[in-house]
């Protein structure tokens, strides 16, 4: 009898663990619906009243689910259909030193395309993939400020420098432009 009740309050727990958790990520996912900026996970976390380890298997969970959130440098973002599709994409070659970083980020968002990730080839791992999601001096600001706090290094650095760029923009001009200053300024994997 004991161990039946027991069993019955661990199982209570667990159902009340779960129906709090299923109501955060509830409550996260309509935070993330409402937002016009990318949400970090910190401030999720605050905001919950849980720790940001917490916040990340929520937002595991909630990409399992088919939830469109992306985890950017900035934050968590729900990708809402917007009326501004970036019908044209290209991936580009690009080989630069960690400092020019910001200067070739400036580049690309100046031109009118957004820098949607990063991509190296490691020789264990294979291609190794990171969303950026910039489109302007801001958010690259906000981006290399992230990099700089945290210590983190770019993805660039496992490779000497030489990574891809997928960039994305509502006219294949804007694309072009990208190229052209990525050229000019010596940023282009292919022709160094």
């Amino acid at each position: 009898m004991r161990t039946s009740a027991r069993l019955m309050h661990v199982k209570g727990g667990i159902v009340l663990k779960k129906l709090l958790g299923e109501e955060r990520r509830q409550q996260l996912l309509a935070m993330l619906k409402t937002a016009t900026n990318p949400i970090k996970g910190t401030d999720l976390a605050k905001e919950s009243g849980v720790s940001r380890q917490v916040i990340v298997g929520d937002m595991t969970l909630l990409k399992a689910r088919n939830e469109p959130i992306l985890a950017t440098s900035q934050g968590y973002v729900y990708i809402k259909k917007s009326t501004t599709t970036h019908v044209f994409e290209r991936q580009i070659a690009c080989v630069h030193a960690p400092d020019d970083a910001r200067e070739e980020l400036y580049t690309l968002v100046d031109s009118g395309v957004v820098v949607k990730n990063v991509t190296v080839e490691h020789p264990v791992y294979g291609e190794l993939t990171a969303s950026i999601m910039v489109a302007n001096r801001h958010e690259v600001d906000l981006f290399i400020a992230r990099v700089e706090e945290t210590g983190a290094s770019y993805l660039s650095e496992l490779t000497d420098g030489i990574h891809l760029h997928l960039i994305a923009a509502t006219s294949s001009d804007y694309i072009e432009t990208a190229i052209a200053g990525m050229r000019r300024k010596g940023f282009l994997a292919d022709e160094n």
